[in-house]
């Protein structure tokens, strides 16, 4: 595990506001090593994945989030799912050309951004916001502004560190004790983090990083929590997707190809099916149900 893979919690003493810091270097890579996607995509993706990881960790609770952008532009689908543990995938689907300085208009067209959040126990919760901004950073300030939700900011880089992939970013946010002069030093701390560049998120130790933005201020950093690329596919999901299907479904594609392949498309594992597999499924299924 890269040691830039980690995220770190930290928290101003005096001044009711907390922060997260992470870096996802090689996590980043091993979700790009699945695809092959335009060098502008590769970069959107790393945004997401690093607004994901730092928007993961403000959940309390045993969570599931994915954060999904549609559009009608020649990027379809963007989308990164992590939980609590900061295991994430992620994936992106394209129909047409993205030159590499597209921006993220050009890329999406007319969007918008789903946040979903799963909890092992509880409701579903769905927020979505309208891709009005420039950047993924900008349209979660917004999303966070529109849900009425604690004062958050975003600060978001992805890029490359000697031909490898790099992506980081940190988060602020008012505690939910804040009064107005915790209020007032969160747009002092907004202005400085937003003077951190990529490469330092990308290189430096996350106490440098902290030292050189905020060296006047009292702050305290948490042990980190590691990030990883972790994806959730299994030949159990599979078999339930086989299920679904009718058997005159079923016996198309084996008729056509003698059997049945279902790839993930987050890590590329491909879960094969021959038709003594399934008749094997539907005999259990059978017993179950009766």
């Amino acid at each position: 595990m890269s040691k830039h893979d980690q995220l770190h919690r930290f928290l101003f003493q005096d001044d009711a506001v907390r922060g997260e810091l992470v870096s996802v270097n090689e996590t980043y890579k091993k979700i790009l090593d699945q695809h092959d996607y335009p060098s502008a995509v590769n970069l959107l993706l790393g945004e997401l994945l690093v607004a994901t990881s730092l928007l993961t960790a403000t959940l309390k609770f045993e969570d599931d989030i994915t954060i999904q952008i549609q559009g009608d532009g020649p990027v379809k689908m963007l989308v990164i799912n992590g939980n609590n543990h900061q295991q994430m995938r992620g994936v992106a689907r394209i129909e047409g050309s993205v030159t590499a300085q597209s921006s993220l208009k050009q890329m999406v067209g007319q969007g918008y951004m789903v946040i979903t959040i799963t909890p092992t126990n509880g409701e579903r919760y769905q927020g979505v916001v309208a891709l009005e901004g420039n950047t993924i950073a900008e349209c979660l300030d917004d999303y966070f502004k529109q849900s009425e939700q604690l004062q958050t900011r975003l600060f978001i880089h992805s890029g490359e560190i000697n031909g490898e992939p790099a992506a980081g970013g940190i988060l602020l946010q008012v505690l939910p004790s804040a009064g107005i002069e915790s209020q007032h030093q969160f747009d002092h701390l907004v202005q400085l983090t937003a003077t951190i560049k990529g490469e330092e998120l990308f290189t430096l130790e996350p106490k440098e990083i902290l030292h050189r933005l905020y060296h006047e201020e009292d702050v305290t950093l948490y042990d980190p929590q590691l990030v990883a690329f972790h994806c959730s596919c299994s030949k159990k999901r599979c078999e339930n997707i086989l299920l679904s299907l009718s058997d005159e479904d079923i016996e198309h594609i084996l008729h056509e190809r003698g059997e049945i392949d279902i790839e993930c498309e987050f890590c590329r594992a491909v879960y094969l099916f021959n038709k003594q597999d399934i008749e094997e499924l539907k005999r259990i299924k059978k017993q179950q149900i009766h």
